[in-house]
């Protein structure tokens, strides 16, 4: 069974972000990058799946040379191989015009099955794994923590809202999108360290001729959001009154009753 794990690098959760002279996103200079965390996710879960039932793990990432540190990092834990695509403005692109390039880029690949972390860590838009799947024809589940391969079939347990899940049946092939924890991360090794050096790492070019019809939104401003206070006296003296219009305030206001 081929896996294809997509991977995004993101800046470091503890890294100080600054907002840039444009107020456009973060100031980038002196950032450190590591694997988005549910992508990390994803990555496990397809090695698990490979010592379980055969096959290869293949690592697609997309964005500058830098990129390559992650790649490497997952070749270390297990993959089999990477497709980079490469470009020093890739990882800024809304979801549809990713959504493309990658599909562009894996189309010959024909995986039995694409594994996604759920969102991102930096924007958070939660959609180029399902868009993705819309590309390329494959039926899809979302915020997956379990997954069981049947055949040529799999069974995947989701998380929904107010502790609910559902177990549902997907043919292969198929794209699944990884919530976090679904499983325990592993190391690398050295001996994997020493092995991910002579595995290949394809690079791609976009060729995607018209990719800025597909961009279709964009960030107008980034801030930090206003602290500020503001002290209301509620009922006048009046406990029972105090305690109606602090309610009806939560209610109306607040929107938590």
């Amino acid at each position: 069974m081929k896996t294809i794990v997509l991977m995004k690098q993101v800046p470091n959760r503890d890294a100080v972000l600054r907002i840039n002279r444009e107020g456009t996103w973060i100031e980038e200079g002196d950032l450190s990058y590591e694997a988005n965390e549910s992508d990390a996710y994803a990555l496990e879960e397809a090695l698990r799946l490979k010592e379980k039932h055969g096959g290869e793990v293949v690592i697609c990432s997309m964005g500058p040379q830098r990129v390559k540190s992650m790649i490497k990092d997952g070749l270390a834990r297990g993959a089999d191989r990477a497709v980079h695509i490469v470009g020093d403005d890739l990882a800024h692109l809304p979801p549809l015009a990713s959504a493309s390039l990658i599909a562009e880029a894996i189309r010959d690949e024909r995986p039995d099955l694409i594994l996604a972390g759920l969102q991102s860590d930096d924007y958070g838009y939660a959609q180029t794994g399902v868009i993705l799947a819309e590309l390329l024809g494959l039926p899809h589940a979302t915020i997956v923590i379990e997954i069981e391969k049947t055949g040529d079939a799999l069974r995947v347990k989701r998380e929904l809202e107010s502790g609910w899940y559902q177990w549902s049946s997907i043919p292969l092939p198929a794209l699944l999108t990884i919530q976090s924890g679904i499983n325990q991360i592993r190391y690398a090794t050295l001996k994997g360290i020493m092995a991910a050096k002579k595995k290949e790492i394809r690079e791609v070019k976009p060729s995607i001729q018209n990719l800025g019809e597909l961009v279709h939104q964009r960030v107008e401003r980034v801030y930090a959001p206003q602290k500020s206070k503001q002290t209301q006296f509620l009922g006048n003296g009046d406990a029972k009154a105090a305690a109606a219009q602090l309610a009806e305030k939560l209610h109306a206001e607040v929107r938590v009753i």
